[in-house]
């Protein structure tokens, strides 16, 4: 359910703050749509409704765990451009969170601008940071932004050649989305020729992969580092890991991710302080020079060494799982900082996270991240719930007959925890899921354990 402690944040002039209860007055009652119906989604919806702001909640389209807090309108896809915008004007939202990366590349928040509905989430323009790795890349060398070094290629005969002459491993990107499996990383020059050819012909991955980007393999811990700007100022918030490869140890598929934690020990704050410096401040002016001024979270996906953090890729909207481990830890009210990202006033704003430690275990079914069935019942969901500290956020979830709740996704369940040590909020989340009914699932048992390791 909803039910968490927001601390109300001390606020600007024009973002007056409302305590819990009192009344705030119309000006400040909010009826808010979230975009989406993932596992990023519950966790955003499940904020948002602790919300002294919010009077009326929405979520197009939803999953079986939204739909215990929100309103859910399932016959709008997230990636509907009229059709979220009508769906808005219909329920006269005051406030749409635009939360996945597809819609906003697509230009979704810019639809809702001319149609006159406050939105948060980058316009178009600015989500190329995002939408075109060759766009990221070509910004960072203009601005000495610390990343991989690169070429970007639109014909096979070119890329081969200047594969031959790069030391392997080697990493292959498709230019634009790819739903987070565009991403080749080759052992071998015979690997990385294949990408290559699949990517620019067409076969892989169509359009996002007719421009390629080839670009050293860095070495290193990931870390992921998010931050909300309103296009001048920027908030930090903390940092995260997740894990992104299916199976313990690291091994197996890339996927959209298997887990994640927060605070993450190799992002301390002298880390976070050149992340901001050398990486996300040059971001921000660049783009804001540009005419292309980026409202909403940037979400740097980051490579840390002895030489300090570069930058693997820039992501528009916020991670998913990293999401359900920083709404965990925050505080104080979202509505308000989200606000202040599309209306400006960001520096008018603090947050405030808990010291507690926050972890999140994906429940996959089996086959993801490739084929994989849907319509397995999953049992146990509200005995695991029970658990101290835990909170379960749905990702690919639908309701079934009977108040059943079936898998619908490849990513299924977010089993999320807090305590005061990683141990014990990891000790929380695998204790809830031991309590969830699903053979069909499938989950990595060693999320987190790189904070672990003496």
């Amino acid at each position: 359910g909803g039910s968490r402690g927001v601390e109300v944040i001390h606020l600007g002039p024009n973002l007056a703050a409302c305590a819990p209860g009192a009344n705030c007055g119309q000006s400040l009652a909010m009826r808010i749509l979230v975009v989406g119906g993932g596992g990023r989604e519950h966790a955003l919806c499940w904020a948002i409704s602790a919300s002294p702001l919010c009077t009326k909640l929405y979520c197009a389209p939803g999953n079986a765990g939204i739909a215990q807090i929100a309103e859910c309108i399932e016959n709008v896809g997230a990636e509907d451009i009229p059709g979220q915008v009508a769906l808005a004007q219909r329920l006269k939202i005051d406030f749409v969170v635009i939360a996945p990366d597809a819609p906003l590349v697509a230009g979704m928040a810019d639809a809702f601008a001319e149609a006159g509905i406050k939105a948060w989430g980058p316009s178009k323009a600015a989500a190329r940071i995002e939408g075109s790795k060759s766009f990221t890349k070509e910004l960072c060398r203009a601005n000495n932004i610390p990343t991989a070094a690169y070429e970007r290629f639109t014909e096979i005969g070119p890329a081969e050649a200047y594969v031959r002459s790069q030391p392997l491993p080697i990493v292959i990107k498709a230019d634009g989305l790819a739903a987070g499996k565009g991403v080749i990383i080759a052992e071998t020059v015979e690997q990385a020729i294949e990408a290559v050819r699949d990517m620019l012909s067409g076969n892989r991955f169509g359009a996002a992969g007719a421009l390629v980007v080839i670009e050293e393999f860095m070495q290193g811990e990931e870390a992921s580092f998010f931050a909300l700007t309103d296009g001048e100022h920027v908030l930090p918030l903390v940092g995260a890991q997740d894990h992104k490869r299916a199976f313990d140890g690291d091994t197996g598929p890339n996927t959209g991710g298997m887990g994640a934690y927060s605070p993450a020990p190799v992002f301390d704050a002298a880390m976070q302080q050149r992340t901001m410096d050398e990486i996300v401040l040059p971001t921000v002016r660049a783009l804001a020079k540009a005419g292309t001024p980026f409202k909403g979270v940037l979400y740097a996906g980051l490579m840390i060494d002895a030489k300090g953090p570069r930058l693997v890729e820039y992501n528009c909207r916020f991670g998913d799982p990293e999401t359900q481990v920083l709404m965990m830890r925050l505080k104080s009210d979202l509505v308000p900082a989200l606000l202040a990202c599309a209306e400006g006033g960001l520096k008018h704003l603090d947050l405030r996270w808990s010291s507690d430690a926050a972890i999140t275990v994906i429940m996959a079914t089996r086959g993801y991240p490739d084929s994989y069935p849907k319509g397995s019942e999953i049992r146990g969901l509200d005995e695991a719930a029970k658990v101290e500290g835990v909170q379960i956020f749905h990702a690919g979830t639908k309701a079934g007959p009977d108040g059943k709740i079936l898998a619908n996704g490849g990513r299924v369940l977010n089993v999320s925890a807090m305590a005061p040590t990683v141990e014990e909020a990891r000790a929380r989340a695998y204790r809830a899921i031991d309590l969830i009914d699903w053979p069909e699932g499938f989950y990595r048992k060693d999320i987190a354990w790189r904070a672990l390791k003496s």
